[in-house]
């Protein structure tokens, strides 16, 4: 199951924005797509509770004893994350997380904080191996100055790929009021905006793309190529990733159960990158 978690630490800098568009277009793909809210502002879900049951269907949390788990059937998580996001709970979130999209405003403050966020984030083994993926993505730029080519010489300085940018307008605005993303409108209304989303979607289409099942040699051929027992055993066996894929996001305490002292969930799977248990917010198993 893919993770993208949308992630900067400056509140007001379009994260769940981002996450509701992610999350609406996967959904038009036919994917059993989730929006996770996890920002305490809840914006994302007071989002989900204005769209239009008619429209195609985006998961929020599933309630499960006070813990909020991800849904039956769902092949998608997009995560809309809280602003300050560091130390332990960044860390967690990396370990559940497949793609980590940081959108990013003009303004030098905007910039500043996010180039502290990549800056710890690329301390975590899991972000500097390749195995979660970090990507920036330009947030209300104004198309009358010069916003979008400041925005990428500070992702070529501090090193972060940028896959796009999304304009100022109020489209985006008059869409989430009415539960709506710009994938929702006719294409003739929102043609612009689409054609800046083609850069972004197109460079996750790895990640979201359903993967494609590669069918299982003939046992004859494993039996030629096979040197020894031992050689096909080891050939055959899971590697400790396959074990523990990023994808699998299993469980997000919530924030009743952390009010009410509820113990933590202890993790299944400790990670040995980090050489401390999975924390309660977030754990990934096999």
């Amino acid at each position: 199951m893919p993770v993208i978690a949308v992630v900067n630490r400056k509140g007001g800098s379009g994260k769940s924005t981002l996450a509701a568009h992610l999350a609406a277009w996967c959904a038009r793909q036919g994917h059993a797509v989730m929006l996770g809210d996890v920002d305490r502002q809840q914006s994302s879900r007071t989002w989900l509770r204005r769209r239009d049951p008619k429209l195609p269907g985006i998961a929020p949390w599933a309630i499960d004893q006070n813990v909020l788990r991800v849904p039956t059937g769902i092949t998608h998580a997009i995560l809309d994350t809280p602003g300050g996001l560091h130390g332990f709970e960044l860390a967690r979130l990396v370990m559940a997380a497949d793609v980590i999209l940081m959108p990013v405003c003009h303004s030098v403050f905007d910039r500043e904080s996010a180039a502290a966020c990549h800056a710890e984030l690329m301390t975590l083994p899991r972000v500097s191996g390749g195995r979660c993926v970090l990507a920036s993505i330009g947030m209300r730029v104004d198309g009358r100055t010069r916003a979008g080519e400041v925005l990428q010489g500070w992702a070529d300085e501090v090193g972060v790929p940028m896959v796009g940018t999304l304009r100022e307008t109020q489209l985006y605005v008059k869409c989430l009021e009415r539960g709506l993303t710009i994938f929702d409108l006719p294409p003739s209304q929102a043609a612009t905006d689409l054609t800046q989303w083609e850069p972004i979607l197109r460079w996750l289409e790895p990640v979201l793309a359903p993967p494609v099942a590669t069918p299982a040699p003939p046992k004859d051929v494993l039996r030629d190529h096979a040197a020894s027992a031992g050689q096909r055993a080891a050939r055959l066996r899971p590697s400790q990733e396959s074990l523990v894929p990023g994808s699998r996001l299993t469980l997000l305490e919530s924030r009743t159960a952390a009010r009410q002292g509820t113990p933590p969930a202890e993790s299944l799977i400790p990670p040995a990158e980090l050489g401390q248990q999975v924390p309660h917010f977030l754990r990934r198993t096999a």
